[in-house]
C-alpha cells in the first residue's frame, strides 16, 4: 500500500517539484488548497487529473480543519511548504504574516500531536532567519538574527519545531533552505522578475528593468533539486535540521549580467534601480554551508549559478513566444 503524505503550500513552487517527486515515488499524495476566487493551480495543472493525488482546501489559519485533516488522512509524512513567503511583502502585512507562517506551523504540529499519529514531519525553515549574519558562511549553529517579519516568522516556525521534537519525541526535521528558484518561481521575486524581463526586452515587449538593492549577495540554488534534500531529511533513522544550499555566493548584479548576456544583451542598457524596491532592513549577504546534508543525506546541488539563470531565462523566452 502507498505511503501518504501531505503537503501544505502544494501550489507554490516547491510544493509543485516536490509533490512530482513523491508521486514519482509512489506515494499517495494530498495537498492543502487555499480557496481563493481564482484558480491557483498553474504549477500543479499537469498533475491534477493523477489517480495519486488528492486536493483538500484547507488553509494553516484553521488549526479545526487542520486537526481533522490530520486525523482523516493519518499521513506518513507531512511537509509544511505553506506561508506568506514574500520578504517585502511581509513588513506590509506582518500580523498576516505571523499568522501563516508562524502560529500556522504551531497548528500544524498540534493537529499532528493531538492526532496520535506518528508522521515524519518537515518544516520549510528559510536562510533569512539568519538575516544580519553573524558568520559566514552560514551552518546549522550559527544564531539567527532576522531582518524581516518574514525572517522572524520563520524563527518562531523553526523553533517550534524542535520544541515538539524534544517534548513530544516527534520525528521532526527542519530544512533551512537558501534561495532556490526555477521557471515556477513567483514572477514578483527578484530571481524571475529578472528572467522574465529579459525574456519581454528581447522580444521588445518592455523597455525597462527597475530594480531595488543590486549588491544584495545570495545563495542560489535550483528549487527542483533542492526538494529532494526535503524528502531525503525524513528518511533519515533520526530527526535533525540541515542546511540546503550550493556554498557559492553571487549578487543580484551578477544575476542580471548572466541573464542579459545570455541573450545578447547588455544588462546596464536596461536596468535601473527604485528606492521603492529596498526593504526597510536588508539582508545584504547569505552564504551557506551545505557540509552536513552532503556527508548525511548524501545530497548536493546539481546546477550551477549559470546553469540556473539559463534556465529560467530559457524558459521565460518560450513564455513570451521566443523559445524553441
Amino acid at each position: 500500500m502507498a505511503e501518504t503524505v501531505l503537503i501544505t503550500g502544494i501550489t507554490g513552487q516547491d510544493g509543485s517539484y516536490l509533490a512530482e517527486l513523491l508521486l514519482e515515488k509512489g506515494y499517495s499524495v494530498h495537498g492543502l488548497v487555499r480557496r481563493s476566487s481564482t484558480e491557483n493551480l498553474q504549477r500543479i495543472q499537469h498533475l491534477v487529473e493523477h489517480d495519486r493525488l488528492t486536493l483538500h482546501y484547507g488553509d494553516l489559519t484553521d488549526g479545526g480543519g487542520l486537526t481533522r485533516l490530520v486525523g482523516d488522512l493519518k499521513p506518513d509524512e507531512v511537509y509544511n511548504l505553506a506561508a506568506q513567503s514574500h520578504v517585502k511583502v511581509s513588513f506590509d502585512i506582518p500580523d498576516y504574516t505571523t499568522d501563516v507562517t508562524a502560529v500556522g506551523a504551531v497548528r500544524l504540529l498540534e493537529a499532528i500531536r493531538t492526532a496520535g499519529v506518528k508522521t515524519r514531519y518537515y518544516q520549510a525553515s528559510s536562510s533569512e532567519m539568519f538575516g544580519k549574519v553573524r558568520e559566514t558562511p552560514q551552518t546549522e549553529l550559527t544564531p539567527f538574527h532576522p531582518r524581516s517579519p518574514y525572517g522572524c516568522a520563520k524563527v518562531y516556525a523553526h523553533w517550534i519545531t524542535v520544541n515538539f521534537r524534544e517534548s513530544y519525541n516527534m520525528h521532526a526535521c527542519s530544512g533551512i533552505l537558501f534561495n532556490h528558484e526555477s521557471p515556477r518561481r513567483g514572477e514578483t521575486f527578484v530571481t524571475r522578475k529578472i528572467s522574465l524581463a529579459v525574456a519581454r526586452i528581447k522580444a521588445g515587449l518592455q523597455d525597462k528593468l527597475y530594480l531595488g538593492n543590486l549588491d544584495a549577495k545570495r545563495d542560489w540554488g535550483y528549487a527542483k533539486e533542492y526538494v529532494e534534500a526535503m524528502w531525503r531529511m525524513l528518511q533519515q533513522d533520526e530527526p535533525d535540521d540541515y542546511v540546503i544550499a550550493t556554498g557559492e555566493t553571487h549578487s543580484v548584479r551578477d544575476f542580471c549580467v548572466a541573464a542579459f548576456s545570455h541573450v545578447g544583451l547588455n544588462w546596464e542598457e536596461y536596468v535601473q534601480t527604485d528606492e521603492a524596491y529596498h526593504r526597510p532592513a536588508e539582508v545584504d549577504l547569505l552564504l551557506g554551508d551545505p557540509a552536513k546534508a552532503r556527508e548525511q543525506l548524501g545530497w548536493e546541488p546539481g546546477t550551477t549559478f549559470e546553469g540556473l539563470v539559463k534556465l529560467m531565462v530559457d524558459e521565460d523566452l518560450k513564455l513570451v513566444g521566443q523559445g524553441g
